[in-house]
């Protein structure tokens, strides 16, 4: 079926347009054998790279047919692998960005999909949203608000399937790279009208970072050892300077301190490695004052975000 599908797909994108027949038959040939090959694949890359206008069909089809490849194209099923990884930014960063919906969906849905991809997907799609949020300009912005450095509503959503992503660094496991990203934007974002929903992202993302544990086999397991093992080594933060600051803006810390600051043991049991999970370790505790002077002072909603740690370990 190959030679058919990328002649169609040839025919289909010489007027920079895809009709509805044209979209039926891609999908006939596309599916006649039961699977959808890398040739074919590129062949739903190239003419998204030369259509002018991509509507909800179009994305429907090419999420649903890259994400066949990239999923269950070879075993194990729903893994994506190094390999894939890189086949995939390759085919969306040929004029170095993500330059179309479509692209950025179909990179989404993989990473929401797959039980296990590599890092460097989800932190180029992550990447992503942070360059759009700087500049103004990109996929989400649907051409228009054009106001840079403000979060519109379309990518707060976006950045929480990313986040969370089963495929991710674990399921619902938020990692360090994701925590920091969070605390960029937030940053860069602080005087402008961002959408409601970005406060509770915020607030989501580097709670669970903070307070979240991993389970056996996990994702999230090789990565945040070595996180640990790399942040312990920078001797730059005062974990004194933390405490004192946690204790000015949030008067009921020394109160509550031993309850949600603490070393975490290696219960084996779900429950207890639960319940350890909510404790702050001092690396973490560490971290979050790192990241809480970056701007040189304590914003609302790092006071929001201390209050819910304290509130969250009673």
């Amino acid at each position: 079926m190959t030679t058919h599908f990328t002649e169609l797909a040839q025919r289909a994108a010489t007027d920079g347009a895809i009709s509805p027949q044209e979209l039926l038959a891609l999908r006939q040939q596309g599916w006649g054998d039961g699977q959808i090959t890398r040739e074919e694949a590129e062949a739903v890359f190239a003419i998204n790279h030369v259509l002018t206008e991509r509507d909800d069909a179009w994305t429907d089809f090419m999420v649903e047919a890259v994400g066949e490849f990239v999923l269950n194209g070879t075993q194990p099923r729903l893994q994506c692998s190094d390999e894939e990884a890189e086949w995939l930014i390759a085919q969306v960063d040929h004029d170095g960005m993500v330059d179309s919906m479509a692209e950025l969906e179909t990179l989404v849905r993989i990473v929401e999909r797959a039980e296990n991809t590599p890092d460097k997907l989800k932190n180029y799609v992550l990447a992503q949203i942070e360059r759009e949020v700087v500049s103004g300009t990109g996929p989400t912005r649907c051409g228009g608000e054009l106001s840079a450095t403000h979060i519109s509503a379309a990518e707060v959503r976006i950045l929480r399937r990313v986040i969370f992503a089963s495929g991710g660094h674990g399921p619902a496991a938020v990692s360090r790279f994701d925590a920091e990203l969070l605390f960029r934007l937030k940053d860069k974002t602080l005087a402008e009208e961002n959408a409601p929903e970005w406060d509770d992202l915020f607030l989501d993302g580097v709670s669970n970072f903070l307070k979240g544990f991993m389970l056996e086999g996990a994702q999230i397991s090789h990565g945040r050892a070595t996180e640990l093992e790399s942040f312990m080594a920078d001797t730059s933060v005062n974990v004194g300077r933390f405490i004192a600051r946690a204790a000015q803006e949030a008067p009921q810390v020394a109160n509550h301190f031993g309850k949600v600051f603490g070393k975490r043991s290696t219960a084996a049991g779900y429950e207890e490695r639960a319940a350890e999970g909510a404790k702050v370790t001092d690396f973490e505790q560490d971290w979050l004052e790192k990241m809480v002077d970056a701007d040189g002072e304590v914003d609302e909603l790092e006071r929001r975000l201390l209050a819910r740690i304290i509130d969250e370990g009673d």
